[in-house]
């Protein structure tokens, strides 16, 4: 054949250039939305990877029918939905059952079956602005409390309340994302909230991390717990205060039960603990690490605190040693 006969076929190749400034700013509230839906840092960034990696292939055919915004939430919306069907919600040890009334009592781990909640870097998520208003309404929007209650939703639930309330998409854009009548996401969307108004606690007297008051009571709970010092921490606790771990589904409720448990079983001696202020979710948190035999500090996890005008309500402790890398911190720190 010759070749002036050949057919050349040249491959849609999208242009990189152009998707990278359309799509790329988008990335880091994409990221929360998905953490919002899966309840897990980790499962969330694979899902944005996998979603810019389907919005590049594509991006050629991209007719401009939405914005690049709603286009991308789209793809990453049903990569979540078929990820929620391959796994179990995403739980804290109080979404399992009540709580211990004995401190002595030894923690109980759950079963492999269980899927942690996991906590989320504020540094990955938080809007890139300046804006006050937008700061603290995003930091509200993924509190522990509030992302523990999304996950007792349905998957279509979860994605519904989440893109008209928390993103203010229009029904009708929703429902062409989600593949549905409009009818049909107004609906779900009363079951939402009828149902995470029964779930999640009301925001209540919560302190912004950004508020002295926060930062405060954090150096506070730092000290105390690197001098093992029980007496300080019952100080700072509510009287209604809850404290929880992972990978165990044993927890505390009452400030009268959580600290005979931490003196006993946790704090161990003044430098056991070394704890390093960081943001979780819009929450107060700490990097935690723990003294080897060699004196080197080797991470443990990420506690995130809910703290109030009078005191800490709520600890919540992730064993989860490779959450410290996830927060930008070493797994060893030599002091």
């Amino acid at each position: 054949m010759a070749e002036s006969d050949q057919e050349t076929v040249v491959p849609d190749v999208p242009d990189g250039e152009a998707f990278v400034r359309d799509a790329e700013p988008f990335r880091r509230e994409l990221l929360a939305h998905c953490y919002r839906m899966l309840g897990s840092v980790d499962d969330a960034t694979d899902v944005v990877q996998e979603t810019y990696l389907r919005a590049w292939r594509s991006y050629g055919a991209f007719e401009g029918r939405s914005s690049v915004r709603t286009w991308l939430y789209q793809i990453a919306t049903n990569a979540c939905l078929t990820a929620l069907g391959h796994h179990s919600r995403r739980v804290l040890p109080s979404g399992l059952g009540g709580p211990e009334p004995d401190p002595e009592a030894a923690p109980e781990p759950a079963g492999p079956d269980v899927g942690w909640l996991q906590p989320v870097p504020d540094a990955l998520v938080g809007p890139e602005t300046a804006d006050p208003a937008s700061i603290v309404l995003a930091r509200e929007d993924l509190r522990l409390a509030l992302v523990a209650g999304l996950q007792y939703l349905s998957g279509t639930q979860r994605a519904v309340l989440i893109l008209r309330d928390v993103l203010s998409f229009p029904a009708a854009e929703v429902a062409v994302m989600l593949g549905t009548t409009t009818a049909a996401v107004k609906s779900a969307l009363q079951r939402a909230r009828a149902r995470l108004r029964d779930l999640a606690p009301a925001a209540g007297e919560i302190i912004p991390p950004t508020e002295p008051g926060a930062r405060a009571l954090l150096d506070q709970y730092v000290a105390a717990f690197e001098n093992a010092d029980a007496p300080a921490l019952e100080r700072l606790l509510r009287r209604d205060a809850t404290l929880e771990a992972t990978p165990f589904k044993t927890w505390f409720a009452g400030r009268a039960t959580c600290v005979p448990y931490l003196r006993a079983r946790i704090l161990g001696s003044p430098g056991d603990w070394l704890m390093l202020p960081t943001g979780a979710n819009g929450q107060p948190a700490a990097v935690a690490y723990t003294r080897d035999g060699h004196g080197a500090y080797q991470a443990y996890g990420i506690v995130v605190l809910t703290v109030t005008g009078a005191g800490i309500s709520q600890i919540v402790s992730f064993h989860q040693p490779g959450l410290v890398a996830t927060f930008g911190f070493p797994p060893t720190v030599v002091r």
